[in-house]
This record gives structure tokens, C-alpha cells and sequence, in this order.
């Protein structure tokens, strides 16, 4: 028996694979559970339809998270950051600081989850950091970890 998948299910397939079953398990499980259709001339053409829309969508939201990073990386981030001696800093930056400045300084809302710090900073100076959007959109972007300038 012939099917579309549905949903991804382990040991089988992923969603809008095309499988071969055997009749029983498709017909009792996989159509009733609504995990798969037949694949018939219509729904084939329906899934092609489905996944066409769906590759365009994921290209015009590739194009906006591109253009965000473009404009977090047109202007340096800097963290301003306590400081002790020999350049440490109290406490340590994280990536709730860095969405903060982010915010701050580039207009652009990040949210925290996304942001995966290389190195524990703890010193003043340059660091990088990942932007990790999904599995595939990951940039990397740079910023400054500066003194703060306490005016009394």
C-alpha cells in the first residue's frame, strides 16, 4: 500500500514521504491515526502545492533573519560591565546581557534562548557569539565588553 506520510513516524519515514506499507498496518493505524493519506494523483499533487508554499515561506524568513543580522552586525555591541582589578569584571556576562544590549543599540529584539556565548566572559574585551535561529541559521556575531563610566 501506497502512502503519504503525514507526520514523522520513527522507523518509517518523515512527514510527506511517500512509503510503502503493508495494507494492514496502513489501513488500521497509519490513515485512521491521521499519520498518512493514500497516494493518489490528487494527493500528490496537494503535497507538492503544500511543500512549494512551504519552501517559500522558509525563504522569506532566511531573507528577514538575514536582514536582522545585517543590522545587529552594522554597528559594534558593547556590554558595559563593572569592574574589579586587572580588567575583571563582577560577576560574568551572559546572553540575557547581550540581548539587552542588542536591543539597546541595534533596535532589534533577540530572544535570550538564541544566543549561545563561545566563551564564559568574565574580563573586559572582545567576544563572539552564536545566533542559532534553527538547526541551519546559526551567525556568529561580535561584541565588546567595555567599563562602565560611573559619573558621580
Amino acid at each position: 500500500m501506497n502512502l503519504i506520510l503525514l507526520e514523522d513516524v520513527k522507523g518509517l519515514g518523515n512527514k510527506f514521504d511517500a512509503v510503502t506499507v503493508k495494507p494492514g498496518y496502513g489501513r488500521n493505524y497509519l490513515v485512521p491515526q491521521q499519520l498518512a493519506i493514500l497516494a493518489t494523483p490528487a494527493n500528490k499533487a496537494m503535497i507538492a502545492e503544500r511543500l512549494k508554499q512551504i519552501r517559500n515561506k522558509e525563504a522569506k524568513i532566511v531573507h528577514e533573519i538575514e536582514a536582522i543580522v545585517a543590522r545587529i552586525k552594522a554597528q559594534p555591541i558593547q556590554i558595559a560591565a563593572k569592574t574589579g582589578g586587572m580588567d575583571k569584571i563582577f560577576g560574568s556576562v551572559t546572553n540575557s546581557h547581550l540581548a539587552d544590549a542588542i536591543k539597546a543599540q541595534s533596535g532589534v529584539e533577540v530572544d535570550r534562548r538564541k544566543i549561545v556565548l563561545n566563551d564564559e566572559v568574565k574580563t573586559l574585551g572582545n567576544y563572539t557569539a552564536n545566533l542559532r535561529f534553527s538547526e541551519n541559521l546559526r551567525y556568529n556575531i561580535e561584541f565588546e565588553v567595555v567599563p562602565t563610566t560611573e559619573e558621580a
